[in-house]
């Protein structure tokens, strides 16, 4: 992360984009806008993005297929902004790569406190590996790049991980074969937005089975401890 971070914030609302440019941009953010997916991809295609906040509706355009598309190439932070509070609709928003959720009529400070927190999270990946100075790690059959946010497979394939899956597997790259609880989980990889969703771990980790597990449904590598938590099953080493 830049000294100023740059924020995209697509909504079909034009109050919501003003007030919430206005509202950044006093708190020392670079700030675009855009109000459906071809302006928001033709911004991200030119400009370097540090964060998008991101609609769920947006008039004839999808929030949800929009995240689908930036996950196939993009590792970029993305938060959700919905009229709905419903769980389902919370669970969706996580399940396609977004790293916060959060309901409209929203509080400005507590948005500006979750920007900065997942900013704050992507800026420390991108720094450093906590406790192991190494930024890769080989674990099973994978390595993990923490940098570029990308799984390879022994065959030279890569997966693109979201910055929130990032965050997660070095949870689990600190902590090997150890049975590590959801509350332990929410407060490494959320710090203290860890309230966000208390259901963003079980999420997280059901997205990293599909890309690392032969067989997602009865996973190997990453394991589940009921009424503990989850544990991976492997060896690590720093690379």
């Amino acid at each position: 992360m830049s000294s100023v971070s740059h924020i995209l914030i697509v909504d079909d609302e034009p109050e919501i984009r003003e007030s919430l440019s206005h509202y950044l941009g006093n708190n020392g953010f670079k700030v675009s806008c855009a109000a459906d997916e071809k302006q928001a991809l033709g911004v991200i295609a030119e400009e370097h993005i540090d964060l998008v906040i991101l609609d769920i509706v947006l008039g004839q355009d999808d929030g949800i297929s929009i995240c689908r598309t930036l996950r196939q190439s993009h590792s970029l932070p993305i938060m959700f902004l919905s009229g709905k509070a419903e769980d389902t609709e919370k669970v969706v928003g996580l399940e396609v790569g977004a790293d916060d959720y959060m309901i409209k009529p929203f509080n400005p400070r507590e948005l500006l406190a979750r920007v900065k927190a997942i900013l704050r999270r992507t800026q420390q990946i991108s720094i450093e590996t906590p406790k192991q100075n190494s930024k890769k790690y080989r674990f099973g059959d994978f390595v993990l790049d923490a940098i570029d946010q990308q799984i390879s497979t022994e065959a030279g394939d890569a997966i693109q991980l979201s910055s929130g899956e990032t965050r997660l597997l070095l949870v689990f790259m600190e902590n090997p074969q150890t049975v590590l609880s959801r509350d332990f989980l929410l407060e490494a990889t959320q710090g203290r937005m860890a309230n966000m969703f208390e259901r963003s771990i079980d999420n997280y980790v059901a997205r990293l089975r599909k890309k690392i597990e032969e067989n997602p449904k009865k996973p190997q590598i990453l394991k589940t401890y009921w009424g503990g938590g989850y544990l991976l099953n492997c060896a690590v080493s720093p690379l």
